[in-house]
Order: structure tokens, then C-alpha cells, then sequence
């Protein structure tokens, strides 16, 4: 085999009750339809030739050192709890270690599992270069993510309400895919030694600076914070933020129904399951202290005086706002120009995102314009920004370089629904050109560029996507 990958797989040395060790399902006609050559170099990946990339990344090869498995874990959906879930659709290869960090390789629509609950575990086109597209744009724009590393067609038809649609498999890259609902799955069955094992594993893998569960919580919820204040400040939309899909890594995982805002509202809803809003873009900050109560309560069972470590981990849980709260003043602060945001200057941001709710301001050109062009153009009523701007310019003339700031908090490009939808209606087609511009253009999204104008541009009443959707 010419390619190579150096595998050194830790979470296959776990007890075997943390997943099922199985090989990939075959496909009838593995083709590469990407690959990501950058990502490769970086994990120390040595490529082979693509009929090789093909069969390896579609499950059809098995490469050297790889040990296959299936991870089990549970998980809270829409707020009701599956004791049991897991990968049924996805299988992990194994790790390898670069600069410092280890990386699971996860092949993503690769047949059914033990955890598959009746399901094909397949993947069609669509969900996979969605996935594809959107997390390496996430990764471009500076935000904790999953990553792809390869896409594959296999030849075969998958059913879905629509009927049959191509085959696919994606090749996701991830810290780990250690969830919330991976303690959740031990807690449930009072497994405390199980519980103990991914304790120590997880501290070894990700926080080795802590030192108890209480110091593992802190950690965990000091990073998601963060991330849903990045999340937001880009105007993204996870669309199922169950505690199966939340990583212990912090980082951004599972782009099913996911979506960027055009025009901006805080109760933005695109996921055709979120039926009731519970991930709404305003809610994510309550959604993921909510998450982080579930792991709370999953870890309490490693405590030695439980009822101590159910007060503290509250109060660790109930602050946990106020710290996504700090991270997203913090981010909109630079998104107007300022350096160092207080207390004293939300009014303004808040003011600013109320008067582009009333108006149906597109949320990344209003921003990017700030710097680069004139905001008041997306705004339905010009003179509700010229209000906002008197204040504004008058703080500005405390900051040093605002327009630097801007700009570099700023997207000129987003991954937009409507050239996601476009992409994938024409990859199905067989042309794989709009897909191939969208990775090209989103790996630098702060930098305008002459030829692609269009692909910052709202969509038209006619090209709008009202519903996204998580294609299993």
C-alpha cells in the first residue's frame, strides 16, 4: 500500500464495552471525489494514488495500523434522553498524532452498526459535501472544528423520502469524538469504573492540567463557552445541539441541518426538526449550559462527597452564561471596531443588532461593511444605521485601529445556504465546479477577492432556503 498513515490508536485500548470493533462495509465503485492534501501533510498522511485514496476512504481497504470500531454513547435529543446511541453510521479508523495533538480519522457513512437503531448507515451526496464545505470554512474562519479530509462517491444508491440518491462517504478529522453522551452512556448504567477509565483517558487526551472532575467541568464549559460566542459571531446555527453532538474537545462536530443567517434575527430557525426552536441562534447560550448540566450530573458518580460535588458543579453550571456572555461581548466588540470591550459599550452592539433585526440586515455584510463599504445600504430603513453611527463613530475615536480590528473579525465569505443548495444540486449533476470554488474561495474568507462577488451576495426571495435538513 503506497499510502500511508502513522495510526496509533489509543481509545481501541479502552474496555471493549466502549465500542464494537467492526470493519467498514464495502461499496460497489469507490471514485475520490476530494481530498484534502493540506490536512494530509499536517496529520503526516503520505498519500497514495487515487484509486488506493478511493478504496480506503470509501471503507473498501482497510489501511495498515488502522484498528476499525464503532464508539457507543448516549445522549440527550431535543431534550429526551437515549440511554443508548452511537455510531450507526460511522466507523473509526484510529488516531495518529501531529505537533502535539492526536486526531481521530473517522469514516462517516460507512455502513450500518450495532448502533444503527434500523438505519441504512449510509450517507447521501448532499450531507456529505455540506459537511465537507462547512467545517473547512469553520476551520478557515478561526473556530474549533472538525475537519474533512476526504469525500468519496460509492457507486451505490441510498433511499430517502425523495428516492434514491448517490452514495457517499465523508473522512472526518476531530480531536476526538468523545461527546457529553459518552459519560452520559457509563453515568446511565451506574458503570462508575467505565466512567473512571474515560475520566482518566480524557484528561490524558485533552485536559491533562486537571486534576478532578470538578477541574474537567471547568475546562469543558470554559471552552464551550467560547465556542458558541464564536459560533454566533458569525452568525452560525448549529441546528442540533443534543448532548450526543456537544465534544469534550470543544469543538464544532456533526453539520446536519446547520446553517450561516442571512438576513439577521435572534430567533432564527432553519433545522426541519427544530420544530419548536429549542436551538434558535439566540438559544444556543442556555442550550449549552444546559449540556453542560448533563455532564454534570454524569460525573458526579466520580466524586467522593457527592453531595458537595452536586452544589458545586450548579454553581459551576449556573455561571456559565455569564462566561459565553463575557466571550460574546468580547467577539461583537471587535465585530464594531473594539479592541477591548466592556460592559459599557453592549448598549451599542445591542443596539446595533436591534436595529438590523427591525430591518433585515444581511448579518455578514453588515458587519464586513463597517470597514469596507456602507451598512446603511442593508438596512430596509437607511436612517435606523445613520442613528446607531453617531454613537458609534464617537467611540471609535477612542480605539487605535478599528478598521484593522474589523476586518479581521469580519468574513467577507460565509459558507450562504443557497450556494450550498446550488453546490450539491450540481455535484449530484456530476459537476463538481461550484463545489470546488466554494472550498477555494471559504479557505480565505476575510480577503475579497474580484471574482467572487457573487458568492457574498444575499440570496434572492426566489433562491432563499427556508429549511435545512440532517440527511440521515
Amino acid at each position: 500500500m503506497s499510502l500511508h498513515i502513522p495510526f496509533d490508536n489509543s481509545y481501541a485500548r479502552l474496555p471493549d464495552r466502549f465500542f464494537t470493533r467492526q470493519p467498514p462495509a464495502p461499496v460497489k465503485a469507490p471514485r475520490l471525489i476530494a481530498f484534502n492534501e493540506a490536512l494530509a501533510r499536517d496529520l503526516g498522511i503520505t498519500p497514495g494514488p487515487e484509486d488506493e485514496l478511493a478504496r480506503v476512504f470509501a471503507g473498501n481497504q482497510v489501511p495498515t495500523g488502522a484498528d476499525p470500531l464503532a464508539q457507543v454513547y448516549a445522549g440527550h435529543q431535543f431534550g429526551g434522553f437515549s440511554p443508548q446511541l452511537g455510531d450507526g453510521r460511522a466507523n473509526l479508523l484510529g488516531e495518529v498524532a501531529a505537533n502535539g495533538t492526536r486526531f481521530d480519522i473517522q469514516l462517516k457513512g460507512s455502513g450500518p452498526t450495532p448502533y444503527s437503531r434500523m438505519g441504512d448507515g449510509r450517507a447521501w451526496l448532499g450531507p456529505v459535501l455540506r459537511e465537507y464545505v462547512v467545517s473547512e470554512a469553520m476551520h478557515a474562519l478561526g473556530i474549533p472544528t472538525s475537519r474533512a479530509l476526504a469525500a468519496t462517491l460509492t457507486g451505490e444508491p441510498v433511499f430517502r423520502e425523495t428516492g434514491a440518491l448517490p452514495g457517499a462517504v465523508l473522512t472526518r478529522v476531530a480531536q476526538s469524538h468523545i461527546r457529553v453522551g459518552t459519560f452520559q452512556f457509563f453515568a446511565a448504567r451506574r458503570d462508575v469504573p467505565a466512567l473512571q477509565a474515560l475520566y482518566d483517558y480524557v484528561i490524558e487526551r485533552h485536559y491533562p492540567d486537571a486534576t478532578s472532575p470538578a477541574e474537567l467541568l471547568d475546562a469543558v464549559i470554559a471552552r464551550q463557552a467560547r465556542l458558541v460566542a464564536q459560533w454566533m459571531s458569525v452568525g452560525f446555527i448549529h441546528g442540533v445541539m443534543n448532548t450526543d453532538n456537544t465534544t469534550l474537545s470543544g469543538e464544532t462536530i456533526d453539520y446536519g441541518p446547520c446553517a450561516f443567517m442571512d438576513a439577521y434575527h435572534p430567533d432564527t430557525v432553519f433545522s426541519s426538526i427544530d420544530m419548536h426552536g429549542r436551538y434558535a441562534f439566540a438559544n444556543q447560550p442556555n442550550v449549552i449550559a444546559w449540556n453542560m448540566a448533563q455532564l454534570a450530573t454524569a460525573l458526579v458518580p466520580l466524586m467522593p462527597d457527592q453531595e458537595k460535588a452536586v452544589e458545586d458543579f450548579t454553581k459551576a453550571v449556573h455561571a456559565m452564561p455569564g462566561q459565553v456572555h463575557e466571550s460574546w461581548r468580547a467577539f461583537f466588540g471587535r465585530k464594531i471596531g473594539l479592541a477591548e470591550a466592556t460592559a459599557e459599550d453592549e448598549p451599542l452592539i445591542v443596539s446595533l443588532l436591534d436595529a438590523m433585526a427591525a430591518n433585515r440586515a444581511d448579518f455578514t455584510n453588515t458587519f464586513r461593511a463597517l470597514s469596507d463599504g456602507t451598512p446603511r445600504d442593508e438596512f430596509l430603513d437607511p436612517t435606523a444605521f445613520d442613528a446607531w453611527e453617531k454613537d458609534w463613530r464617537k467611540r471609535l475615536e477612542r480605539e487605535q485601529a478599528p478598521d484593522d480590528v474589523m476586518r479581521a473579525a469580519n468574513p467577507v465569505y460565509i459558507p450562504r445556504n443557497h450556494r450550498v443548495e446550488q453546490m450539491i444540486a450540481a455535484a449530484v449533476a456530476e459537476d463538481m465546479t461550484p463545489f470546488n470554488r466554494l472550498c477555494d474561495v471559504l479557505a480565505d474568507p476575510y480577503s475579497p477577492r474580484d471574482d467572487a462577488g457573487d458568492l457574498a451576495r444575499p440570496p434572492q426571495p426566489s433562491e432563499a432556503v427556508q429549511q435545512t435538513f440532517c440527511g440521515t
